[in-house]
Parts: C-alpha cells; structure tokens; sequence
C-alpha cells in the first residue's frame, strides 16, 4: 500500500533546459550546463560520503565556479550568484501541472521531496504555479543529509507517520531512484530524455515517459 507520493524537483518536475541561455551568456555555448549539474552532484556526494555537509545550493556555487576555471573563464561572485539564483524560477514540464492536478484528486498524500534548501524549493513551487498541488515540500537540508542517503526518504515517512514502504519516490534520476529504495521507500522513474536507470540492485515497479504517464500508473496501483 502506498498513501505518500514524494516528487523531486528539479528536472523531475522542473525544466533545467532554460538555463541553457545564461550558460551561453557565460561559456559561449549550452554545454556546459550539464557539466555543471553533474559537477554538482558530484560534490554533494562527497560531502555526504565524508561526512563534510554541503548543501545544494553552496554546491551549484562551488561546481559554477570550478566549471569557470576548467574553462579559462573569469567570473566574479555576483556573476555565480546570478546564475545560481535562476534555480527559482524554473519553469515546470508542460504536462507537470495538468498531471499534478489530477494526483490530488486523489486520496494520496502528495508531497515535494528535494536536495534544495527549503526557501528555493518554496520559492521554486511558487513560481512554478504548482505549489497548490502539494501538502507539504520537505528540503533534505533539513536533516543534513542530501538524497541518495536514507534520511531524506525516511524524513518523509516520519512527516506523515507512516511505515517507508507507504512512501513513493518519483523522480527522473536513477541515483534518486536506487536512494529511495535502499531506504525501504516505493519508486516510480520519469524516463526523460537521456536518463535510465542503474541496472544495479532493485529496480521501481512504475516508469513512464513523463509525470502524466507516471501519475496515471500511480492512480492505477497506488488508489
């Protein structure tokens, strides 16, 4: 039985793609852009590998800038902020508030579950004209602990009382994926252009192109 839903955030529900005009601006082309996110990833994983806390929005800083230098660009401060800052206004995915609407039509309990601190997730939610859609947005940086570790996950169940198995992960990212279910957690994977899954351990019983294909297994087998 599932009677939490926890959606990602970040290219799960909200497109990164329009960051592609100020990484031009900076770099002269798009491509670094993936570069950066991954970059970023990467620290959040060593800190949490460590035990050296980072959070997710020092990391989008840090990797900009590593980025830079691997590059031969100069950026000042103010620039980084810049370009980090557009992390709050994101649009969504064009099928995300339609598919989000119906999901809380529902008995389910539908909550946004990201590495991102709580006042970018809200301002994020907010811009993206889907906040209504959510009972609650829980932040990782809550617990100190960005997802894949288990403590996001469980922060969730013990938010609404519930045992990890009634809680659903939705994202479109495989290490988000194999987090939620290593901590006991349900998963359903958006398989968005260019992301599959680890063929590593457990894999999520939902995956579909999109959040509106996702949400409709979801209501098939979770109400």
């Amino acid at each position: 039985m599932t009677t939490v839903i926890a959606f990602d955030v970040n290219e799960t529900l909200l497109d990164l793609s329009v960051l592609d005009g100020p990484f031009e601006e900076v770099f002269g082309t798009a491509a670094p852009r993936q570069q950066w996110f991954a970059t970023m990833l990467q620290l959040s994983f060593v800190g949490g590998l460590t035990g050296d806390y980072v959070d997710f929005t020092t990391a989008q800083r840090a990797a900009l800038t590593m980025l830079a230098k691997r590059h031969g660009v100069d950026l000042t401060d103010a620039a980084v902020n810049a370009v980090v800052g557009r992390m709050r206004s994101l649009p969504p995915h064009p099928e995300v508030p339609a598919a989000l609407a119906k999901l809380a039509e529902t008995q389910l309990t539908v909550v946004a579950l990201t590495n991102s601190p709580l006042d970018v997730a809200e301002a994020q939610l907010t811009h993206a004209g889907i906040r209504e859609h959510f009972t609650q947005a829980i932040s990782a940086d809550s617990v100190r602990h960005l997802k894949p570790a288990r403590e996001p996950y469980l922060a969730v169940a013990q938010a609404f009382d519930v045992p990890a198995h009634e809680v659903r992960l939705v994202a479109a990212h495989s290490w988000d994926i194999s987090g939620a279910l290593a901590a006991g957690c349900q998963a359903a994977f958006v398989t968005r252009p260019g992301m599959v899954l680890s063929p590593i351990g457990p894999q999520p019983d939902i995956t579909g192109p999109d959040i509106a294909a996702v949400v409709d297994r979801i209501i098939a087998t979770d109400t």
